[in-house]
């Protein structure tokens, strides 16, 4: 039961926290609507699992041949976010100036979580800190 708290309390501070997918469908609401955006949001809603499930294979392989970089992942995940959390806290406000355009398809928004850096810290942390180097990832 602890397990199951622990990973829903992660997906729920992960996903609510400021990150480019919450201000940018939140911008995008806001300036073409909800109707408008809801292929933006369904974008991220199938694109950030596919990377997670990638990421994860991709992972559970280098995990095997070196063991430290589990470690080393979990250290460098909570640097950068502490990290982005500071630029957050000391930023100042900026002008935003109107320009004449769309929101992002389905496709772009499921291709924007590759490039997204929140994205990438949410999914390694995920598969560090919630895998192990001793367990079958496929057979869990």
């Amino acid at each position: 039961m602890e397990f199951y708290l622990s990973i829903f309390m992660f997906a729920v501070s992960s996903t609510v926290t400021p990150g480019p997918n919450n201000i940018m469908i939140m911008t995008s609401g806001l300036n073409y609507g909800v109707k408008n955006s809801i292929p933006h949001l369904l974008g991220i809603c199938f694109g950030f699992p596919v990377m997670v499930i990638v990421i994860g294979f991709g992972f559970s392989v280098i995990f095997e041949r070196y063991p430290l970089f589990n470690e080393v992942i979990k250290v460098l995940g909570v640097v950068y976010l502490l990290y982005l959390s500071w630029l957050i806290a000391s930023s100042s406000p900026i002008s935003l100036e109107g320009k004449k355009s769309k929101p992002l398809s389905f496709t772009q928004a499921a291709l924007f979580q590759w490039v997204n850096p929140k994205a990438w810290v949410v999914a390694t942390g995920a598969v560090s800190a919630y895998t192990s180097v001793s367990s079958d990832i496929l057979h869990k």
